[in-house]
């Protein structure tokens, strides 16, 4: 069976430690042999310690108890029903209500339920069922009447938008070339301007029907 590069310099050590070397000396053989994949020095005083207490193996020792049921499919409905109650839970609430450990939550959550905990997504506006069947119902009108010649050209919408007296350039825009050695280009620190003014703008599928800034207040 194929030694792993670990347990090819544990047997390593084992060898050195035969021949007399100390802790220090074995490292420098180890670091000159493997370079960056050497052990550190503090894994290199323990294995040592370890052969010259009479240990052989040079493997790693097998860990006792029994495999983990906590992942059972039995906690993973558990778990999916704790989440669809109440989306907001933290893996650490889940784990205390259910008493499970919290690593092991947080992978059935991730893992085997495939859940993410995203932040909720902000929109202009929440809309009622009424609003949203009103909506439904403007659409179906709409594919109706697309079928008729020129629908488009009789809908009018419109847009504001503030406008500045000053506005502050942006720190991309004040990029210049400049060749190596020349000093950059300085400029004092700005705020926009507290003037501005709503324009608002109004057309159709042919262009602007109507514009005018609105008068203050």
């Amino acid at each position: 069976m194929e030694l792993s590069l670990i347990e090819e310099q544990r047997i390593n050590i084992k060898f050195l430690a035969k021949l007399g070397k100390n802790g220090r000396e074995i490292f420098e053989c180890l670091k000159q042999a493997y370079g960056d994949n050497s052990l550190k020095e503090p894994t290199v005083n323990k294995w040592l310690k370890r052969f010259r207490e009479g240990r052989e193996d040079p493997k790693d020792d097998i860990r006792s108890g029994r495999p983990s049921t906590s992942s059972s499919d039995g906690n993973v409905e558990r778990i999916r029903v704790c989440v669809l109650k109440d989306r907001g839970l933290t893996i650490r609430m889940i784990a205390e209500d259910l008493s499970i450990p919290k690593t092991t939550v947080h992978e059935i959550v991730t893992e085997k339920l495939k859940m993410k905990k995203l932040c909720a997504k902000i929109v202009q506006k929440l809309l009622t069922p009424e609003q949203k069947a009103r909506r439904v119902a403007w659409c179906e009108d709409w594919l109706e009447a697309e079928e008729m010649q020129d629908f488009l050209n009789g809908v009018i919408t419109g847009d504001e938008s503030w406008f500045y007296e000053f506005d502050v350039e942006l720190k991309s825009q004040s990029k210049e070339w400049k060749q190596a050695g020349q000093p950059r280009t300085k400029k004092s620190r700005k705020s926009r301007s507290n003037v501005k003014t709503m324009l608002i703008v109004f057309f159709d599928s042919r262009g602007i029907v109507h514009q005018e800034f609105v008068p203050p207040g």
